[in-house]
């Protein structure tokens, strides 16, 4: 039940922020715990943990292909309604939690080190003015 109601979670918000015209805002709302715009290398890392939560519907530390697809349906649910931005700008966010990105070591499946592992790379993916956190900004125009 609790994977039930932590991957509702992570999945309405995109319904009631739908409306939002920044690029990156529903991100930035998700992903924010404190609400000051920037989300930090903590702050991925504590949400990345709580996501593979989620999803290791067994409580093993695993997260195997089947486990990873729930993961996949509930990101493909997530940015429904808008396509654009999850082959443009949202790009490089999905890009961080496909699976090939975080199964490190080639097995088909993703261990929670090898997930939290990963969250400098995918800082980094995202990041796109350097600033060492993400912000709108990093999803706006290129200047």
């Amino acid at each position: 039940m609790k994977h039930f109601l932590l991957a509702t979670a992570f999945v309405l918000p995109v319904a009631a922020f739908a409306g939002e015209s920044a690029p990156g805002a529903h991100f930035i709302l998700n992903w924010d715990l404190n609400g000051d715009g920037h989300v930090t290398l903590a702050e991925l890392t504590e949400k990345r943990g709580d996501v593979f939560y989620t999803f290791d519907s067994d409580d093993n530390g695993i997260l195997t292909p089947e486990e990873y697809s729930y993961f996949d349906d509930a990101r493909a649910a997530d940015m429904e309604g808008q396509p654009a931005e999850a082959q443009g700008r949202m790009g490089k966010v999905q890009q961080g939690m496909i699976l090939s990105f975080n199964d490190t070591d080639g097995d088909g499946s993703v261990s929670r080190d090898e997930f939290l592992s990963r969250t400098a790379d995918w800082l980094a993916l995202v990041d796109r003015d350097g600033s060492g956190d993400v912000t709108e900004a990093d999803f706006g125009p290129r200047e």
